[in-house]
């Protein structure tokens, strides 16, 4: 298996409106790369779940696995956490290739919450677990990155989530959870960070670009929107200066 050399970064290929860079995906480079997981990798953050999070009492695993072997651990709803809570464990198997400035970003995990009455076991509504799969093998595809407050649209053009009218999403810092959670040290060269998936509307997404990351993130902050999936909320951009 080959890993990203040291001095393979990625750049930014345009700005928005608001200045921040814009990454645009080009096409996969390489053949399909079979991959198994690392057991001792998937038992350390399993015991990073369980310590803050709590006990995944399911998980689902990937029979045929291409670059990265993606499981996604879930914790069911508990009196303290009433809501499902998933988190991937496989995405950090493999450094990604960040922008120059940004390489303690290089190992990353996803996370995201659905709410208790999510039928998990309905395989229709299993689209949750997929998306994330999706994203955590996404970067090393693409040989890009994600961190904090980057946004991805659901294809191009972008198409909405099942049974939603939310088209794209937001990898940022988790609402739910304790800071203590949000970075898993394995030795001085990997830290793991854990970003939380928030679905956007796509007039939020303009929001991001027209005005940036912040201007965004208050919108949110204001509406309380989490991690915690919510397919009837409101779009939080509104008719913000007549964007849509």
């Amino acid at each position: 298996m080959t890993y990203p050399s040291e001095d393979i970064v990625s750049e930014p290929t345009e700005f928005s409106e608001s200045g921040e860079g814009v990454f645009r995906h080009k096409e996969r480079k390489h053949d399909f790369e079979p991959a198994f997981g690392d057991v001792a990798g998937i038992e350390r953050i399993e015991a990073h779940i369980r310590q803050f999070v709590g006990e995944p009492e399911e998980v689902f695993h990937e029979f045929v696995s291409d670059l990265i072997h993606v499981d996604v651990h879930v914790v069911r709803p508990a009196a303290a956490r009433n809501w499902f809570t998933l988190v991937t464990s496989g995405m950090s198997d493999r450094p990604m290739h960040t922008e120059k400035g940004e390489e303690e970003f290089r190992y990353a995990e996803l996370l995201m919450c659905l709410p208790p009455d999510w039928p998990l076991d309905d395989a229709g509504h299993e689209w949750p677990v997929e998306l994330l799969k999706f994203l955590a093998r996404m970067p090393h595809q693409y040989e890009t990155f994600f961190a904090e407050n980057h946004s991805v649209a659901n294809g191009q053009p972008p198409e909405d989530l099942p049974g939603t009218r939310m088209n794209a999403m937001l990898l940022t810092t988790p609402r739910t959870l304790s800071e203590r959670f949000r970075k898993l040290k394995i030795n001085e060269e990997k830290t793991i960070h854990f970003w939380a998936v928030i679905p956007l509307f796509d007039g939020e997404m303009k929001l991001k670009l027209k005005k940036g990351t912040e201007a965004l993130l208050a919108r949110l902050t204001e509406q309380n929107v989490t991690e915690v999936l919510d397919v009837n909320r409101k779009n939080t951009a509104g008719r913000f200066l007549g964007l849509f």
